[in-house]
């Protein structure tokens, strides 16, 4: 199972991605998540010490020029380059629960950073196909992912969702963005969510129920601010994070 997480930025879709992998792995499944987010938080998310000192794969740039190097008597850089020795080099694990943070190349010294996107691009697809594993991809925020394909294999993409107007502006975007892309099934996922007013809002305006609705919790706010792993003190977030496993 491939499961893709999206939504506008500050939904909390790494809150619920880390939820759902502490669930996983409770229910005894291999669980991998990869951190695609060009601000990656995955990491502090889960309670992995000193998360600062992670370079993202895609900040490693001496390895990817590497990769990417140009075919041998050709202007032409290499369009599958290797990586099938990357992923248990770049994993870090916590608890059961494997993380790659893969990062995103924001900007390119002297110009394209096209060469470098395409190693990080094999990777991920290269991950995404490989079976035995449950993969959580956290993607970054907006909608600018799905115009790359870079969700291309997975089985579902949850869209996470609050109670505001341009929260659903922006999950409705995501929605059909993701349909033209041919992902197999989207659903969306209700976040931040204090009372039935709430719950009746985004069902009305996304003309469809989430699949799941997880409360507006003050544990998770603290943990955050206090650098915890949200994971150890989100306990009565998990039951939403189970019910929403059962619905996928």
């Amino acid at each position: 199972m491939k499961i893709a997480i999206s939504g506008k930025g500050g939904v909390g879709k790494t809150t619920i991605m880390a939820l759902l992998a502490k669930q996983l792995q409770s229910n005894g499944k291999d669980v991998l998540v990869i951190d695609a987010d060009p601000s990656p938080h995955m990491a502090q998310t889960i309670g992995i010490e000193n998360p600062e000192t992670i370079t993202p794969i895609a900040e490693m740039t001496k390895m990817l020029s590497e990769r990417a190097g140009k075919v041998e008597g050709s202007p032409f850089y290499n369009i599958n380059p290797k990586v099938d020795d990357l992923p248990k080099e770049y994993m870090i694990e916590k608890d059961g629960i494997k993380l790659m943070v893969l990062g995103a190349i924001q900007t390119a010294e002297g110009g394209c950073a096209c060469p470098e996107n395409t190693v990080l691009k094999r990777l991920l697809t290269k991950l995404l196909l490989s079976p035995g594993q449950t993969i959580l991809l956290d993607m970054e925020a907006g909608v600018e992912h799905l115009g790359r394909g870079t969700v291309a294999g997975v089985d579902i993409l949850l869209v996470v969702v609050i109670p505001s107007k341009s929260s659903v502006r922006t999950a409705k975007k995501i929605h059909k963005l993701a349909l033209e892309s041919g992902i197999p099934r989207i659903a969306f996922v209700g976040n931040m969510i204090d009372d039935q007013d709430d719950e009746t809002f985004l069902t009305s305006a996304l003309g469809e129920k989430p699949i799941a609705f997880f409360s507006n919790s003050a544990d998770i706010r603290k943990a955050e601010r206090s650098g915890k792993a949200i994971t150890d003190e989100a306990k009565d977030s998990f039951e939403a994070a189970q019910l929403l496993l059962n619905s996928i």
